[in-house]
């Protein structure tokens, strides 16, 4: 029988509330998974979680800072067969597990990523967003597979893999990725990828029908936020060819680029009167401030944003 564990990592206490609701909705999954809340480098969320939480493993981070350093400590903090991961902003739905383990039931299926629907602020509701643009604030967008299939990357929100898999490629790696409130990402892109060359015929499984509501804080629906996850999205694209090669690193952005963003653009200019123009140029700015970014990235990536090498994720006493 396979065995299953939902790592959910968290770093600050601003998201308490959405802590809480993300871990209850994995304890109700009807395949009973083991929960593992890993708190990075935050002592008095750490505190405040064990209290909540004694009957679960609540752990901190062991490794660097960062989304990657935490979610390698989950890894390393369970034995089971399938490591699912959920944000601490994102509730998932009641068959989100089952969906993701039934496509692991493929032997070639290493990796499986979910579906991630936006919860807006009322007070805002989606603002500058059209649905090309929803990964900018976690969510799945415009341009991704409609039905199941194999994938280059997952989306990070919402996602399971075999845990031998993650172990043999080494981890998520560190110095990509996000860190605290810095908005840089690429890290389960660099990780899929990586499975792919050392396991050759290695599947990566797209679910949409396994679906969590990812929560978006009212300070991401601004122009300000959208520039600024556009930029810091080039600059991880740029560490992520780096790492990977240019063709592996954006094979899937050249469509999006090519397709997806002229036809959302076209669509938008469509209607003017109705803030068309305000939503086709919100695309454009973007699109525009992710170029910007991985040109910076490319030029002084090995100064600014360069780094270690990845570190082996650390396996529990006792385990094979």
């Amino acid at each position: 029988m396979t065995t299953v564990a939902v790592v959910i990592c968290a770093y600050t206490q601003l998201r308490w509330g959405d802590l809480q609701d993300s871990v209850e909705s994995a304890r109700r999954q009807p395949e009973a998974p083991e929960v593992v809340v890993v708190i990075d480098h935050e002592p008095e969320l750490f505190a405040r979680a064990r209290a909540r939480w004694p009957e679960l493993l609540v752990v901190e981070n062991t490794e660097d800072r960062g989304l990657s350093g935490a979610r390698n400590t989950g890894v390393a903090s369970t034995e089971a067969d399938v490591v699912a991961f959920l944000d601490d902003d994102a509730t998932a739905d009641a068959d989100w597990l089952g969906h993701m383990l039934a496509a692991l039931e493929d032997p070639q299926v290493v990796g499986v990523g979910g579906h991630a629907t936006p919860s807006w602020p009322t007070t805002t509701g989606s603002g500058p967003y059209v649905g090309e643009l929803l990964w900018i604030v976690g969510c799945s967008y415009t341009g991704l597979p409609e039905v199941a299939g194999d994938v280059r990357n997952v989306i990070g929100a919402s996602m399971a893999f075999r845990r031998e898999s993650i172990l043999r490629a080494g981890g998520f790696r560190s110095g990509i990725g996000r860190v605290g409130n810095q908005p840089l990402g690429c890290e389960e892109t660099e990780l899929c990828i990586r499975i792919a060359a050392i396991q050759p015929g290695a599947r990566i499984r797209h679910e949409p029908r396994s679906n969590v509501s990812h929560r978006v804080s009212p300070d991401r629906v601004t122009m300000r936020y959208l520039l600024r996850r556009s930029y810091y999205e080039g600059i991880s694209k740029a560490v992520l060819s780096r790492r990977v090669g240019t063709v592996d690193a954006l094979s899937s952005e050249s469509t999006y680029l090519t397709r997806v963003i002229p036809r959302a653009v076209l669509r938008e200019l469509r209607h003017v009167g109705r803030g068309g123009l305000g939503r086709a140029g919100a695309v454009v700015a973007s699109v525009v401030t992710t170029i910007a970014g991985y040109a910076v990235g490319r030029v002084l990536g090995g100064v600014v944003v360069a780094a270690p090498a990845p570190q082996p994720v650390r396996q529990p006493i006792g385990t094979p």
